[in-house]
């Protein structure tokens, strides 16, 4: 995951998440701290979801974890610790959680303090979902009960162009009972683009050629609701760099 915040500028150059071509910035959490969302997300959210039962197993993805802070963050703010062993109902909740980084995977397997029920992977979603699917014939579930896609889809949108885009929402739909998602208003993209040129490097290959522009979140909405069966269940307003964090669920 990367960023796009209003005063960006002052970051130093070598530490900017914009000259991570593919969102995955070293040191992400220490700007946008897990935090930022966790405040907006309620802590009830799987009992809300009807996932309160201590004998389901309830799996949950997260989508670009970078080094995996928000993964745990976000897991113990869902899972409370328990007062005694016999009422936790962590043995019953896992977190996969998967990014194309593989150094930034391995950060944050050394530093999962949960390795029974969270657990990263090395994965590129845009080429290969075996993976997620072996995961969950594992545990024999035809789904996640709650998929994490938080700061991700402009990195797969510059990097793959809007069929790419489209085609990431659609494969968390197919294998997700909730939907979280977090996408990037188009500021972020030019913030990007032009970060990139400053740095000398090349620029995103689809850049320019994108039709998906404007409003990302009503176009991710739109495709969900009318490609994948989904449906926009809540919003939990806008984060501190002003982007909404919306809620579906399959229909």
């Amino acid at each position: 995951m990367a960023t796009c915040s209003t005063n960006s500028d002052s970051v130093d150059e070598l530490d900017d998440p914009g000259a991570a071509p593919y969102g995955n910035f070293i040191n992400y959490y220490t700007f946008n701290p897990p935090e930022n969302r966790l405040g907006l997300i309620p802590a009830t959210l799987l009992q809300d979801l009807g996932y309160s039962n201590g004998h389901r197993t309830t799996l949950i993805l997260d989508v670009g974890c970078n080094s995996g802070d928000l993964s745990v963050a976000f897991y113990k703010h869902l899972v409370q610790e328990p007062v005694c062993e016999e009422e936790s109902d962590r043995s019953q909740v896992h977190l996969l959680g998967f990014d194309l980084d593989e150094a930034l995977i391995q950060r944050a397997q050394q530093t999962n303090p949960l390795p029974s029920n969270i657990s990263f992977i090395p994965l590129d979603i845009t080429t290969d979902g075996s993976q997620l699917q072996d995961y969950l014939d594992q545990r024999g579930c035809s789904h996640f009960q709650l998929c994490l896609c938080l700061a991700v889809t402009m990195w797969v949108h510059l990097n793959h162009g809007d069929r790419g885009l489209l085609q990431l929402l659609s494969r968390l739909a197919s294998i997700s009972q909730h939907l979280l998602l977090e996408a990037q208003p188009w500021k972020c993209y030019r913030s990007a683009a032009r970060r990139l040129r400053k740095l000398g490097r090349s620029d995103f290959d689809h850049f320019k050629t994108l039709k998906i522009r404007g409003d990302i979140a009503e176009h991710a909405r739109e495709h969900l609701e009318r490609h994948c069966g989904m449906e926009l269940i809540q919003s939990f307003g806008n984060t501190a760099w002003d982007r909404k964090l919306l809620l579906f669920r399959r229909r």
